[in-house]
């Protein structure tokens, strides 16, 4: 198979990083794929550094950035097939196109849409769920903070910023490579076998053309 590059892209909420994770269990004994989460690192950098404020948040994620682009550059050097979710918008769209186009790679997107309310409850369960990490709902933050409460954190997504976020940053348009667009706004009703099986088809096809 020749180098792949899968795109979890997509508004957030649509469960990327539970199609990520469902992509290496049913395939990784047939391909390997590095994992690439700049959510992770952007948790691992607000552990190290923290910020009082919304501007030093800013801060520590374009060092996350940076070093996202950095671990990409790493794993395209060494032909390793990568796999990244991430909402991806126009900001990451060139950084990661001159990657592509400089080592070679072929791209799978697969964008993730769904009903817009439908999302925005599930982005308040998921931050007020106790395992998700501080950083993404409030102003300041140390690593070691803890709220007992999550329903009083400062920096929670209200719907209209929600609507705003989602509508106007090309969430639901970005796209590099080959496209899968999938709705997941019932999770039931989602052929995740049908998708695998599509992206299977698509990485034979790759190797077998020498794409």
């Amino acid at each position: 198979m020749d180098k792949v590059l899968i795109l979890l892209a997509g508004l957030p909420g649509t469960g990327k990083t539970y199609l990520s994770n469902m992509i290496q269990s049913k395939l990784g004994s047939i391909y390997s794929f590095y994992k690439l989460s700049q959510d992770d690192l952007k948790e691992y950098y607000c552990d190290i550094y923290g910020y009082r404020n919304l501007e030093e948040k800013q801060e520590v994620e374009k060092t996350a950035w940076a070093k996202y682009y950095e671990i990409m550059e790493q794993q395209m050097l060494v032909g390793s097939n990568i796999i990244s979710d991430y909402p991806f918008s126009q900001k990451q769209k060139p950084s990661i196109q001159q990657l592509v186009d400089s080592y070679n790679y072929e791209v799978i997107t697969i964008r993730l849409i769904a009903d817009l309310d439908v999302l925005f409850e599930r982005q308040k369960k998921r931050d007020l769920d106790p395992t998700r990490h501080l950083s993404h709902i409030v102003t300041s933050y140390k690593k070691g903070d803890h709220i007992s409460n999550r329903s009083n954190a400062d920096n929670l997504l209200t719907y209209q910023e929600f609507i705003k976020r989602c509508t106007t940053r090309g969430y639901d348009s970005f796209k590099l490579g080959d496209l899968y667009e999938v709705d997941v706004s019932d999770y039931s009703k989602v052929d995740y076998s049908k998708l695998l099986e599509d992206i299977t088809l698509k990485l034979r096809f790759t190797s077998k053309n020498g794409k």
